[in-house]
């Protein structure tokens, strides 16, 4: 196979830079002197309205809220959601603004809450356990974690993402099949509900078992962001740790390698797809049980359309083991068995902060998307692989669809189901399909471009991963409405269901309690029964 090695150093620090990772979140202009600056209303008219209502991913919806408030503490999200209530206005709530779906940019929205200069990160010994207000990004997190304290949480490859909604909806990332999901090491959070008075207060609910709220922590761990409340700060501690701050929370590997293999689609004809795909789905199938001595690894296959010319696969590992070299290198060549395509192999090697704070890739005029995810207990058959073969090489589509297997199990898989909000624990990839574009015109044919590759691949359960011995549901924070649907579910599953499985009862009996009003809801939100 064609390789080639390089190293991370400063060209990767000041790109993180650039990104935004270059100051300690905690000494934003809104803490100075420790005073808490006064929440901002910015409304149309405004110079200042259009960046921040036009923040969210997705081009296709584009929030038009009456008023956006710039918050800096719960007491001024208290005060939002009372004026939202009392003027009977629809409240919604973004942090990084990374939404797949319109659950926020909803034009039903008329008082947007933005947590963005919510950021703040430290140690809080009182509760013993690091705070982190819920508009920080990941990569400040991460930053000040290690930097800090020399720790970090399991949370997402994106650093751009905000903390609120990705650790709401149990997210997950390359170091989750070693340290578990981020939710896992999530000790408490601070949340404003909306009482049966329709009065907003703030509650700060701790996974400790006497605590009287701990229903509103564990609907955190995987209920999803904006449904029970608004989310003002989380406090990370692993279960069972001591000692001193550098104690509380996993320690990353020193260094980091990040390879990426790439196959050219010139030369990849169905029966070469087909093999590597089977053969990744089968080695992940193999070796992604607790203990695995490839928990150290994390990689995702990316099947890119043809039109993007590859398909890659991500390798991230620590650098740091003896075994490293050999267990890279022996993944790689099972993925390649028998596909008789020798792959591009690039590797970086670099501190952990450096692979982690590397910017995510943008589509740049491709900004409008549809997508939807789940998880898999086992990989896709061979039927199911030649579906997607066909969506992403038909010559006539010209949008950049993806389909994304990421590693999941190993220590995922070693909490109970019922243990977090999130259920999936006995799963071997996070799948996610997705198509961009540029041109609003081909919004129908594009949307419908994904419907099809879906119901190709899920058609045997309604066109979605319907819980079963193979699949094991969706994942709220890869969002799709058309769940909901009847015309696209035809598996006859609810889609609170299909997402939350058994855990769906007890998250309504928390929606019941915390927002009998339904003041917090969207699309994809619980309704109080």
């Amino acid at each position: 196979m064609v390789s080639r090695r390089r190293f991370l150093g400063s060209a990767t620090a000041v790109a993180g830079a650039a990104a935004g990772f270059a100051a300690l979140p905690h000494s934003a202009p809104a803490r100075a002197a420790g005073r808490i600056a006064p929440e901002v209303v910015v409304r149309p008219g405004d110079a200042r309205y259009a960046e921040l209502a036009e923040r969210g991913y997705n081009n296709r919806f584009v929030a038009t809220p009456d008023e956006i408030w710039l918050v800096h503490s719960a007491a001024q999200v208290e005060k939002a959601v009372n004026q939202a209530v009392a003027d009977n206005q629809r409240v919604t709530v973004r942090s990084g603004g990374h939404c797949f779906e319109g659950l926020v940019d909803d034009p039903q929205f008329r008082l947007l809450v933005d947590l963005s200069e919510m950021r703040g990160i430290s140690f809080d010994p009182k509760m013993n356990a690091f705070a982190v207000e819920a508009g920080a990004r990941l990569g400040e997190v991460y930053k000040a974690l290690y930097e800090g304290w020399g720790v970090t949480v399991p949370g997402g490859v994106c650093p751009e993402v905000g903390v609120g909604g990705h650790v709401s909806g149990g997210g997950y990332g390359p170091l989750s099949r070693r340290y578990g999901l981020v939710v896992d090491h999530l000790y408490a959070v601070e949340v404003v509900v909306a009482d049966r008075r329709r009065g907003a207060r703030t509650i700060v609910a701790t996974r400790d078992a006497v605590d009287p709220n701990r229903d509103l922590w564990w609907a955190h761990t995987g209920g999803g962001g904006g449904g029970f409340g608004i989310v003002t700060r989380f406090w990370f501690r692993t279960p069972g740790a001591s000692g001193r701050p550098s104690a509380l929370l996993p320690k990353p590997p020193a260094r980091m390698r990040k390879t990426v293999v790439s196959w050219p689609w010139s030369e990849l004809t169905e029966a070469r797809f087909t093999r590597l795909v089977l053969n990744h789905g089968a080695w992940h199938a193999a070796n992604s049980a607790p203990g695995s001595e490839y928990s150290v690894m994390h990689s995702s296959l990316q099947l890119h359309s043809s039109i993007t010319g590859t398909i890659e696969l991500e390798i991230r590992m620590d650098a740091t083991l003896p075994r490293t070299s050999q267990l890279h290198d022996d993944y790689i060549r099972a993925v390649n068995a028998g596909v008789g395509l020798e792959p591009t192999v690039d590797i970086t090697e670099g501190s952990w902060l450096d692979v982690t704070l590397e910017p995510t890739p943008s589509y740049g005029d491709y900004g409008r998307q549809k997508s939807m995810g789940g998880h898999l207990r086992k990989p896709l058959t061979e039927s199911q692989v030649r579906a997607l073969h066909r969506s992403l090489s038909d010559p006539s589509h010209f949008g950049a669809g993806l389909v994304y297997l990421a590693a999941y199990g190993c220590r995922i898989n070693t909490v109970q189901s019922s243990a977090t909000a999130i259920p999936q624990r006995d799963s071997v990839f996070k799948l996610w399909y997705s198509n961009n574009w540029a041109d609003p015109a081909q919004d129908d044919y594009e949307v419908e471009w994904l419907r099809t590759l879906r119901k190709n691949v899920h058609g045997a359960t309604g066109g979605f991963p319907v819980p079963d011995g193979r699949q094991d549901g969706g994942y709220i924070n890869y969002p799709d409405v058309d769940m909901l649907d009847p015309a696209q579910n035809t598996s006859g599953v609810p889609w609170y269901s299909i997402i939350w499985k058994d855990n769906y009862p007890r998250l309504q009996r928390v929606k019941n309690t915390y927002d009998p009003h339904n003041v917090f809801r969207h699309a994809m939100s619980l309704t109080p029964s």
